[in-house]
């Protein structure tokens, strides 16, 4: 009774702390009124850790109580969420922001950020090697072959980063190759790359199944907390639908609160995942933020600009829905 408690005075607060406007954070406040414009939304989503706020909100209903009916449309990679939106198959999709900004900057997608999702916190995003590798830090990373899930993205970015503050600089093209992240124990193995940049559950399983051992953690330094994934829209189905978008956003400020509660998300990855309950506890769990930060945002857009992911500079604060627009 005395966690409920606690936890329904966080909501709260956080609900209050979104709403108030400044610093760089949106509000949904004034979308407030009589009728949403669409009161049934499919959103986009994947099964990964990422999205146990997203689950957490339709298991308690909190999309219901702001008069929102969502289906779940579950996609195979981030890569699906961008045609589809665009297509209106989906009204919101979750993704990662590299991919968004890039999509924005390049007008593939008229996108606006509806809601933040997931930032990196400790182990959740390593770089691994395997057991015997003499390969003892991002310094040792010249001239080596590192395998990600897709490269100019979040990972190669994450990986390039911790490499630059040790002297070495990587190229996209000569130090990355591809695979997805359920091959990449095999290839480590098999010795066919020299280290894998991995996300959890990957990195607690590849440790536990072949001993593969942590070189860095990429939760530290310039990219300590960094803004990893959220939930976009397009531009037109935010000016045509405000309302409905707030109400949204309302639903998952209070999930990202619930969230701060690792025994919630620790309970829901099981039901839409393949991971089981005794890994599930394990897990290296990032964080929820429970605001829409331009500012935040922004180290995405600059980091990718410097890296080569982005031509130009990028204004995140533009990006932003907010229901006052």
């Amino acid at each position: 009774m005395k966690l409920r408690t606690s936890l329904t005075v966080l909501i709260a607060f956080v609900l209050t702390a979104a709403c108030s406007g400044g610093g760089g954070e949106t509000s949904t406040r004034s979308a407030s009124g009589p009728g949403l414009e669409k009161t049934e939304m499919t959103i986009g989503t994947m099964p990964v850790v990422d999205v146990a706020p997203l689950q957490l909100a339709v298991r308690d209903g909190l999309f219901a109580k702001e008069g929102l009916q969502v289906k779940l449309q579950t996609l195979a990679g981030g890569a699906e969420a961008i045609p589809k939106l665009k297509s209106g198959a989906l009204d919101v999709s979750f993704g990662n922001y590299v991919s968004f900004f890039s999509a924005s900057a390049k007008n593939v997608l008229d996108l606006k950020v509806v809601a933040d999702g997931f930032q990196s916190a400790p182990k959740t995003h390593v770089i691994m090697v395997p057991k015997d590798s003499p390969i003892a830090s991002p310094a040792d990373l010249a001239g080596k072959t590192i395998a990600v899930n897709t490269r100019r993205n979040v990972g190669t970015m994450l990986v390039r980063v911790a490499a630059d503050a040790h002297g070495v600089k990587l190229d996209e093209d000569d130090n990355f190759v591809e695979f997805p992240f359920p091959e990449m124990e095999a290839v480590l193995r098999q010795k066919k790359v020299d280290a894998a940049l991995v996300v959890e559950p990957f990195g607690t399983l590849l440790s536990q199944s072949i001993g593969a051992k942590m070189i860095w953690d990429t939760a530290q330094g310039p990219t300590a907390d960094f803004p990893i994934a959220g939930y976009a829209t397009t531009g037109g189905f935010a000016k045509e639908n405000p309302k409905t978008l707030a109400a949204f956003q309302r639903a998952m400020v209070k999930a990202q609160a619930v969230a701060a509660d690792r025994a919630e998300v620790v309970e829901i990855i099981p039901t839409y995942t393949k991971i089981e309950s005794g890994v599930a506890g394990s897990l290296a769990i990032g964080g929820f933020p429970t605001s829409l930060n331009a500012t935040r945002l922004q180290r995405v857009a600059d980091s990718m600009r410097e890296y080569g992911l982005l031509a130009e500079d990028l204004n995140v604060s533009d990006l932003l829905f907010s229901p006052s627009r």
